[in-house]
């Protein structure tokens, strides 16, 4: 039986990954005052935007119940006897303990289970997820396939630009990045994940700047397997990016997607962000 592969909503994958390779994706939630959405399940990303541009409630998030983890394992458990999970980043979210505590409430005991904590958010977990799905379709048992999702994350290279850290500091996740809040303004910072945190990597004046910065930071990297490229509110800035790094590497598979309610409520509008996955061996 193939390893099935369980993540949470955070990784930012699209439906069409979602459904064509059998990936189950575990919601977090958005909340607006007393109003409870599942992260793109009862809310779309551009209603979210809509409200959190516009809109005069400041949104939280939650995350998922052990239960809820718990009912997923159960039911994958009548196709495959291994489940692998790879959560967001443990400091960034109790996500990752929801989907270990999920193993204790599972009723079908024979179903193994191994959770892993990416220490990663968006892209940056959703292209480890779809190269653990193909290396499962190769025909990896769970060891196999938590030893290679593990250095799959070594591999991995996230980098955000953010119009303000306002939303992050707000909702508390601003991690390493604490000590740019006292910047200048017209300063745009990028931030990257470090040790399951965000952190700080250089501050620039203007979106144009910040565009280049992250094409840069791409093609930097000589052997790339996949790329990773988001936004929350600026599609035309995630296009121009993609439209000129697949012109000079055609070959190379871009992943396009947009940035998830729940991770919206702390990148806020205008972000941006790229995630490289070397390719193996490199």
């Amino acid at each position: 039986m193939t390893v099935r592969i369980v993540t949470d909503s955070l990784s930012d994958l699209t439906t069409e990954h979602i459904k064509g390779l059998g990936i189950t994706v575990i919601p977090l939630t958005v909340l607006f005052g007393h109003e409870t959405y599942l992260d793109r399940v009862t809310i779309t990303t551009d209603e979210f935007y809509r409200r959190l541009i516009s809109g005069n409630v400041w949104p939280t998030s939650t995350q998922p119940a052990p239960v809820d983890f718990a009912n997923a394992y159960d039911k994958l458990a009548g196709e495959t006897n291994e489940i692998l999970t790879i959560t967001l980043s443990s400091k960034m979210s109790g996500t990752f303990q929801s989907a270990s505590a999920g193993k204790d409430l599972m009723k079908n005991k024979k179903c193994r289970v191994e959770v892993i904590d990416s220490q990663l958010v968006a892209l940056g977990l959703g292209l480890v997820v779809l190269a653990a799905v193909k290396e499962a379709k190769k025909g990896a048992n769970l060891d196999k396939l938590a030893e290679f999702t593990r250095k799959a994350l070594t591999r991995t290279h996230f980098l955000a630009y953010f119009d303000t850290l306002k939303y992050l500091a707000k909702g508390g996740r601003i991690g390493k990045a604490q000590g740019l809040l006292g910047s200048v303004l017209s300063f745009r910072p990028v931030l990257t994940v470090k040790e399951g945190e965000m952190a700080p990597v250089t501050r620039l004046r203007s979106r144009a700047a910040g565009l280049e910065y992250l094409y840069n930071s791409i093609i930097s990297y000589k052997n790339i397997e996949s790329v990773g490229i988001e936004h929350t509110t600026d599609p035309e800035g995630a296009d121009t990016l993609a439209k000129r790094f697949t012109e000079a590497y055609p070959r190379v598979p871009v992943i396009r997607s947009t940035v998830s309610p729940v991770l919206g409520v702390y990148g806020g509008p205008n972000a941006l962000a790229v995630t490289v996955l070397e390719a193996e061996g490199k």
